[in-house]
């Protein structure tokens, strides 16, 4: 069982940024890759980066390529996801997510989620 909490969402003007965290509770933290997806209102749930337990491999949205970038902290169960020049169309719940196979990208493919964090970026 691994318990997922996500925080540093905001408000941010366009061309910011932001970091997103997502603790993770459980000593298997390591074993698991994790994800990050985003949901805007009334869309679908969008893969946004995943991210090997090791740290070795990971995988971005075709929308979200060269701006942002996810990485972890196995010591610290930690997963991170650095937002740069931020578009207003970045606005969403972000979620993060962990799943006990290798890094996916469709959201089937993970086991347990977070609650969810806001980011909203202005114009």
């Amino acid at each position: 069982q691994v318990q997922l909490v996500e925080s540093g969402g905001g408000l941010v003007q366009a061309g910011g940024s932001l970091r997103l965290s997502c603790a993770a509770s459980g000593r298997t933290f390591s074993s698991y890759a994790m994800g990050w997806f985003r949901q805007a209102p009334g869309k679908d749930r969008e893969f946004v980066a995943s991210i090997s337990w090791s740290g070795s491999v990971s995988y971005y949205g075709d929308s979200v390529k060269g701006r942002f970038t996810i990485s972890r902290d196995n010591a610290k169960n930690t997963v991170y996801l650095q937002m740069n020049s931020l578009k207003p169309e970045d606005t969403a719940v972000y979620y993060c997510a962990a799943d006990r196979g290798p890094p996916g990208v469709l959201s089937y493919e993970y086991d347990y989620w977070g609650q969810g964090t806001q980011v909203t970026v202005s114009s």
